[in-house]
């Protein structure tokens, strides 16, 4: 193992618990976490000494947002292609008590929806159901970017809150 892997491996033993909570933080939940710093140490572990690591940590974290980022597109377009396919089956495939489920998890996301403070759930519904880019959104209410993609990523975290049912 190199000396820039050896240096992440501990660094990454010593951070261990802030960056599981960054990485929770980053996919709303501790559902894939674990994943994710398993695939950090995965990834460190690799890495050889090619180039100078200036900055041990910061490098470290970038990793860790990164995997998790990718982590977070990953199950969101899984859940879309399931979503897809339970869409486009045949009704008489889906059972009672699936489209009973499913009715109840619209729900919940819906009321959800509903319930969300203002202005998160002015730039959510500008976003996701008008399909305003966020840097539109920003121009339109006089905010920064930045702003519009929190108030997304809150409003997305807890959609999908009321989706599993917390």
């Amino acid at each position: 193992m190199s000396s820039n892997a050896v240096t992440l491996t501990e660094l990454l033993i010593r951070e261990r618990s802030a960056l599981l909570r960054r990485v929770q933080r980053i996919l709303g939940g501790e559902s894939g976490a674990e994943d994710v710093i398993q695939a950090v140490w995965f990834k460190a572990r690799g890495v050889d000494n090619s180039q100078s690591i200036d900055n041990p940590r910061a490098y470290l974290y970038r990793l860790a947002i990164n995997l998790a980022t990718d982590h977070g597109r990953e199950s969101t377009r899984r859940n879309r292609l399931l979503a897809e396919h339970y869409l486009w089956q045949e009704d008489e495939q889906i059972s009672t008590e699936e489209q009973v489920m499913a009715q109840d998890e619209l729900q919940r996301v819906l009321d959800a929806a509903g319930h969300l403070p203002e202005p998160t759930r002015t730039i959510f519904h500008l976003n996701r159901l008008q399909g305003l880019t966020q840097a539109d959104i920003a121009r339109r209410l006089g905010v920064s970017v930045t702003t519009v993609e929190n108030h997304v990523r809150t409003a997305l975290q807890r959609l999908a809150w009321a989706r599993s049912g917390r």
